[in-house]
């Protein structure tokens, strides 16, 4: 068959002579994720920084790659300073697993060369007394209840549960004795088995709505109103409630001395960093801002 047409810009093999045609079989080289990170000189390999990226959470990969390489840099800071002080230590073996010998040099570093203070029994109470509410036990409540199931985009079954548990309600207010057989009957719980008996609640053990409904309540009494959950509609019955106790200053002064020590422990060490970082030469990443090493 006869070729009607040639195109002139075409070579014997079909190809446009005239285009620069990039070759096929080397595949391009990907750039770099980021610039450089360097410390006095040290490139921290691209690689490093990647693998250690999954360490550190983050709303994106971009954040979680710079602080990644904050971390390294950070850590590559505290090795260079071991060295030059001629530090070698030997790994402890934890429960975790052996330190590296890194590890270890970077522990001794922290150790020979931070000062950490201890925290004073003053200290201690003063925070104790300052921040009771944290030394406070819970609440303990006895409660029953009473479930109309209904998931939460169930629209008419959770109006028809709700109708239900507010007729219960009314039988109740004139027969408060039947609370127990009442439950055995519409329950959709498995409590029902025990007249709705939930055994010994504290803080955590039910969804948030119904313990806001128990913390209102008072002994001996049932909520008015049905109360809504994501698992459809409750009558609650508080039968008992104890209440919390501050635990004594005596009980929790070494958790608290533990608490300071450690917080004093961070502070000292970032400042040390910082004064490391500040004589360092730097590249390819900014150690300061609100979310650097050095304040954290």
């Amino acid at each position: 068959m006869a070729n009607i047409y040639t195109n002139p810009k075409l070579n014997d093999n079909g190809v446009d002579a005239g285009l620069d045609l990039p070759n096929t079989k080397v595949p391009p080289r990907s750039k770099p994720v980021m610039s450089d990170v360097c410390v006095n000189g040290i490139t921290i390999p691209e690689g490093d920084i990647l693998a250690e990226a999954q360490n550190h959470p983050a709303e994106n990969p971009g954040q979680a790659v710079r602080a990644a390489a904050k971390a390294l840099v950070v850590r590559e800071l505290l090795l260079q300073q071991a060295r030059t002080l001629g530090i070698n230590a030997t790994p402890e073996q934890r429960e975790e697993g052996s330190e590296t010998e890194e590890d270890a040099a970077i522990r001794e570093l922290i150790e020979q060369e931070v000062d950490i203070p201890s925290a004073s029994q003053e200290e201690c109470l003063r925070y104790y007394e300052n921040n009771q509410s944290r030394f406070s036990s819970e609440p303990i409540y006895e409660a029953s209840h009473i479930l109309f199931a209904a998931g939460p985009d169930q629209h008419t079954a959770r109006s028809i549960a709700k109708a239900r548990a507010l007729d219960v309600i009314s039988l109740l207010k004139t027969q408060p004795h039947a609370f127990n057989e009442l439950a055995k009957q519409y329950s959709a719980c498995p409590s029902k088995e025990m007249g709705g008996n939930l055994g010994q609640l504290t803080k955590g053990s039910t969804v948030p709505e119904f313990e806001q409904a128990l913390q209102s309540m008072q002994i001996g009494q049932m909520s008015p109103e049905p109360v809504e959950t994501k698992f459809g509609y409750h009558i609650i019955f508080l039968s008992r409630k104890i209440e919390g106790n501050v635990l004594p200053f005596e009980q929790v002064e070494e958790t608290i001395r533990a608490w300071l020590e450690a917080a004093s422990w961070s502070k000292a060490v970032s400042q040390y960093i910082g004064i490391l970082a500040g004589s360092a030469r730097i590249e390819g990443i900014d150690l300061q801002g609100n979310d650097s090493p050095l304040v954290q």
